[in-house]
Order: C-alpha cells, then structure tokens, then sequence
C-alpha cells in the first residue's frame, strides 16, 4: 500500500514539474519575440504564428519579417496579413521609427482587413529590438485614412483590441500626476480618477493627461500645449515617450527640469516603467530647454518633489 502511495506520489510530482516546465516555456515564447501576428480564417482578429526573429540589425530584420508576413501560412487557419500582390519596397529606421513603403496595391485591400493588416505589421514589427513605433507610407507618400487624415505613427497601444474576442470596456483609476507649483520650482502631485477605454494603455493617458494640465488652480501646467505626443510605448520596463519637435519649446515660466520630470515621475508612479526615454521625432539625441539631456532614458527624481505642508 505504502509503494501504491509513493508511486502515486512521485507521478503527481513528475507531472506537476512537466507542467511547470511547460508553463514556463509558454511564458518564454510570449516574452521573446518568438511570433509574429497572422489573420485568423474569419479575418475578424489576429492569432500567433512562430517566428524567430533572425540575427542582424533592426531594419534587415523588419525585412525578412515583412517577408514571412507576406507568405501563406502551413496552418490553414491562419492567414498571411500582407497580401500576396502587396510589394514592401523599403524600410528605413529613424531614430526607433521604422517607415514601411508599401506599393500601391495596399490601398486595394478591403477598409476591415486593411486595420487588421495593419494592426499584424506594427504589433510584429514592434516586438524587433529598437523599433517603438511603425509609420506606413505607399509609394513614398504617407498612408491616410478615408477622410484623408495621415495615419502617421502607430505602435502596439494602437491595436490592443485587435487580438481578443470580448468588446471594448472601460474601467476607473485614480493616477498621481507631478504639475508644477505656483513658484515654478517643484513639482506637486495632483491625484485625478479617470474613467477610460481598456484598449487604451495607462501610460499613453498619464502622457496625454498631464498635457490637458492640471485641475484647479492649485497646480500650473508644465507641457507645451501645442507639441504633439507621437507615440508611447514600453518595452523591458523602459516606457518611451516620443513628442514631436515642438516639445523641446518651453511654454511657462518653469524650470526646464519640471516639465520632464513631471513625465517621468508620474509614469514611474503609475506605471510598471522603472525609466524613461523621452524622444523626439523617434531620435534620442536632444536636449531640452539647454537644461536637461534628453539623450538616455531618466529615472525618476524625488528631490524636484515639493515638501507637503503636513510634512
């Protein structure tokens, strides 16, 4: 009876090693760019198909992976986002922007597939170390939607609804925000409840919240209202800001050091980012304001934090 028991024992204890073991390997594979984004047979969202990502550097590899996404899948359910007939003539990377030109035969893909194709070229191509954001031209002249309006740059937080079944849902948070204090020396926090989309990431509305500015009048803001925010993303605990140039032009009378930081300290607050890269137009070589080195990520600063009156 004791070796029934043991031999038992020792099975469950195999077994659950096994699916440890499997489990792990299963969390590898989401984790170390081991896929790419295919179509499903429905063509109503996307499904993973293995993919190594080959040696070389960033732009060769968004090559050989446009390829892959251009070729037929071995699984009959999948189905290549690229169509066939569809020419990528060239990649170039800027900065960590990548710009596909597509031929022309892009713009006769149907209005639904041609979201969902999007959305399996930038979320494939993102996961290549170095590239945080994907802008589509066709034939040298950038992609626009129906209405005209230019696509410009896109990255993963764009599509987050694409690859799963349920419908969009909102949710409510409660975000700590950095602002600047009256004096124009220290930053404040300001703790404001939102309610937002599920398929809109948390850092991407921490950026674009402190760029509404603050409530009240307790607070002063500390972004240029007129820089557009391009893209933001995060990657190995790094969240990515990228502004447009007019960013880098000083809006109020504060110092420089307050409208970065004011970035920086409220993602590393809200978010799982540990640091920041600020970017401009995708390239990290720039300065701000003359005061503040734009050109390696930033952790946050806690000594630019004003002493709470209670303190």
């Amino acid at each position: 009876m004791k070796k029934k028991i043991w031999a038992f024992f020792s099975a469950f204890v195999l077994s659950a090693a096994l699916l440890a073991a499997c489990g792990d390997d299963a969390a590898k594979n989401e984790n170390d760019g081991s896929f790419v984004y295919f179509l499903n047979e429905d063509r109503t969202g996307l499904v993973k198909e293995p993919y190594e990502i080959p040696d070389g550097d960033a732009q060769s590899q968004a090559v050989q992976m446009l390829q892959k996404l251009k070729e037929p899948s071995e699984d009959l359910d999948h189905v290549n986002p690229v169509p066939e007939d569809v020419e990528a003539l060239g990649c170039s990377l800027s900065g960590s922007i990548l710009e596909v030109d597509f031929s022309r035969q892009y713009l006769d893909i149907g209005r639904i597939q041609e979201k969902l194709t999007r959305a399996a070229v930038v979320r494939s191509l993102v996961r290549i170390e170095g590239v945080n954001a994907v802008r589509f031209t066709i034939e040298g002249e950038p992609l626009t939607g129906s209405d005209g309006t230019v696509t410009g740059l896109m990255n993963e937080d764009d599509f987050v609804g694409n690859s799963s079944s349920s419908p969009s849902s909102y949710q409510t948070d409660t975000l700590t925000l950095y602002f600047a204090n009256a004096d124009g020396d220290k930053l404040v926090e300001q703790n404001v409840t939102v309610r937002y989309s599920s398929n809109v990431s948390k850092d991407k509305l921490i950026v674009e919240k402190l760029m509404q500015g603050p409530a009240g009048s307790s607070a002063g803001p500390t972004i240029n209202p007129d820089a557009n925010l391009l893209s933001v993303t995060t990657k190995d605990q790094i969240c990515y800001v990228n502004f447009d140039s007019t960013f880098l032009t000083g809006a109020y009378d504060i110092l420089p050091e307050l409208t970065v930081y004011s970035i920086v300290n409220s993602l590393v607050e809200g978010t799982e980012a540990e640091q920041v890269q600020i970017t401009i137009n995708g390239e990290s070589n720039a300065e701000y304001m003359g005061a503040v080195d734009l050109s390696q990520p930033l952790s946050a600063d806690p000594d630019l934090l004003a002493v709470k009156e209670d303190e």
